[in-house]
């Protein structure tokens, strides 16, 4: 390989270093900054006096979150709703994504069937009958209604069903002649070829279901079904009002406020994905980009 070294070159690779380098400070500063903010003190970070370090110490937010037993519940319900969620939706993009990759000859309709799921991208039926419908189903407070009420996400449709049209049409000729159906083709030819975008694919699912608070927040009318990013919006430090104080109470209060509260569950509702991310990422660039590019 012959490696350019005019000085042309030379600043060009020193400007790329230095916006990359740029790039990933504000990539990593927030969540750096989030995790000093929550173990620092009160006084200080409710000042603002906290910028590249810690200012003290104080685990008092974090001792306030996880000796909450309700905290391990919702925690709970956002591993069932991600599991869950992950595994459904991605269930039904692949059904819905392999016969609309199939060839008009194969499926006539499925041109329409594809302006319908556009549209459906674009328009959707509103707030009001989306709940109605869940709470006809019986599926308030269940974990159910947090999975299924967005189980087919449109635009993983599409990307799944052009990096099926991507692959070469002489495999599924290969498996027909092998005496394969469509079943078979879907389940032995196409997914295993398909596992760079499947995995970038759950990994947005995943995302999605484990960062979304609001669905909790409407269809769960018991803070026991709140998933944990609903849980976590609900928590604010009360000062009890008529009651008098025990010692250990007004050292709590002194020790918390919401600025540090907030930073603690902000960075403890991030460690879970921050950890996931790493295993899908070498799959993550190239399914997005077969899947986006159609030939």
């Amino acid at each position: 390989m012959v490696r350019n070294t005019t000085l042309g070159s030379r600043a060009f690779d020193i400007a790329n270093i230095i916006l990359l380098g740029l790039l990933v400070i504000s990539c990593i500063y927030p969540l750096w900054y989030t995790f000093c903010v929550s173990i620092s003190e009160k006084s200080a970070a409710n000042a603002g006096l906290v910028t590249l370090y810690p200012i003290g110490f104080s685990l008092t937010p974090y001792k306030e979150i996880i000796n909450d037993s309700m905290f391990f519940n919702a925690f709970w319900i956002s591993i069932q709703r991600t599991v869950l969620g992950t595994g459904f939706a991605l269930l039904m993009t692949v059904l819905m994504a392999y016969p609309l990759a199939r060839p008009q000859k194969d499926f006539k309709t499925r041109n329409i069937f594809m302006w319908i799921l556009v549209f459906c991208m674009l328009f959707s039926g509103g707030l009001i009958p989306w709940y109605l419908t869940i709470q006809n189903y019986h599926l308030i407070d269940s974990i159910w209604a947090l999975v299924l009420g967005g189980g087919v996400p449109v635009f993983d449709v599409i990307l799944i069903m052009n990096f099926f049209r991507n692959l070469p049409k002489e495999l599924n000729e290969a498996a027909v002649v092998d005496g394969a159906g469509p079943w078979s083709v879907l389940f032995r030819v196409y997914i295993p070829c398909s596992i760079p975008v499947l995995a970038a694919v759950a990994l947005f699912i995943s995302v999605y279901h484990w960062n979304e608070f609001f669905n909790g927040l409407v269809l769960s009318n018991t803070q026991s079904s709140y998933p944990l990013q609903t849980y976590i919006q609900q928590l604010v430090v009360n000062i009890p009002v008529g009651t008098n104080l025990t010692p250990e109470q007004y050292k709590k209060l002194s020790e918390l406020s919401n600025r540090t509260l907030n930073s603690a569950k902000v960075f403890i509702a991030m460690v879970p994905m921050l950890i996931v991310y790493p295993f899908l990422q070498k799959y993550f660039v190239s399914g997005i980009m077969l899947g986006a590019v159609k030939e």
